[in-house]
């Protein structure tokens, strides 16, 4: 049996000492925050991100450079026989493209997955990997049966405040001084590939239940409709405060009472386009 290393990023919502724990290997986001270059939960901790963003401080993310992800590579490869790549939706950022660039050198030892997953519906596709990895499958039938299952998941997403998304450019500042006079919640959603815009409303109650019954909708009509949400893993994303994605966790209790909830915080890179408080939802559909 092939000895597999599965490296992601931190968008996987896994932290450093969760990797370690799991066995896998987290490459941290970059962030620029005052000219000083900060790497997710190696130099720059949650608490830290957040008081420098809610004191106006300008946040820049970027990819991890190449040379970062090449040299991890080589040294996996000292002890592994191929590695599963598994980076955040090519949708959403370059990185995945710039990793399929680089593992072209590798002659088939780097398998970069493309499957359109970023936050808890990547953490889930590395537990299914692990998963399959235990049950002595190779790096690239993990690739192509992940592949294949890209779209079977969905996401929901509300903010509660659009502060965040005109700071880093996803709002125009004419719609976002529109939506703060009306003191509108947007509710965005990824299915598939892109983040787009799904409805708002006034309150952040009432944007919970929209987004707990368009999960339902999701899961009934597209990831499972024969087994009613059996063969999903449903799981709560939250930035800054942990209450509430606890109390998300209870409200979905209502609606999945048999189904087993969990929640992880957000990365610091989409936190920062979502500021603090904010709240996602998803559901992820098993591989068989």
């Amino acid at each position: 049996m092939k000895k597999i290393a599965i490296v992601t990023d931190s968008n996987s919502s896994i932290s450093q000492k969760e990797g370690k724990e799991l066995g896998i290997f987290i490459i941290p986001m970059p962030f620029t925050i005052n000219g000083k270059e900060y790497f997710e939960d190696i130099n720059l901790s949650s608490d830290e991100f957040f008081e420098l963003l809610e004191n106006g401080n300008k946040v820049f993310t970027s990819q991890p450079s190449a040379g970062n992800i090449t040299a991890l590579w080589d040294e996996l490869l000292e002890e592994y026989d191929e590695i599963l790549h598994m980076p955040m939706s090519s949708g959403l950022s370059g990185s995945c493209q710039t990793a399929m660039l680089l593992a072209e050198e590798y002659k088939g030892k780097v398998f970069v997955v493309n499957n359109q997953r970023i936050s808890i519906t990547l953490k889930h596709d590395v537990l299914e990997a692990l998963k399959l990895i235990s049950q002595g499958k190779d790096a690239q039938y993990i690739k192509d049966i992940l592949e294949v299952n890209k779209f079977n998941s969905t996401i929901y997403i509300t903010v509660p405040t659009l502060e965040y998304l005109k700071r880093g450019g996803r709002l125009t500042p004419l719609a976002a001084a529109l939506g703060g006079l009306l003191k509108l919640k947007p509710i965005l959603t990824i299915q598939g590939e892109k983040l787009d815009a799904f409805e708002k409303t006034r309150t952040m109650a009432k944007a919970h239940k929209i987004m707990a019954e368009a999960l339902v909708r999701d899961i009934n009509e597209k990831l499972d409709p024969e087994g009613k949400g059996a063969n999903c893993n449903i799981y709560v994303a939250y930035t800054k405060d942990e209450q509430i994605a606890r109390d998300m966790v209870e409200y979905l209790k209502e609606y999945f009472p048999n189904n087993v909830i969990t929640y992880a915080p957000l990365s610091l890179s989409i936190a920062c386009h979502t500021g603090p408080n904010a709240i996602g939802i998803g559901a992820c559909l098993n591989i068989d």
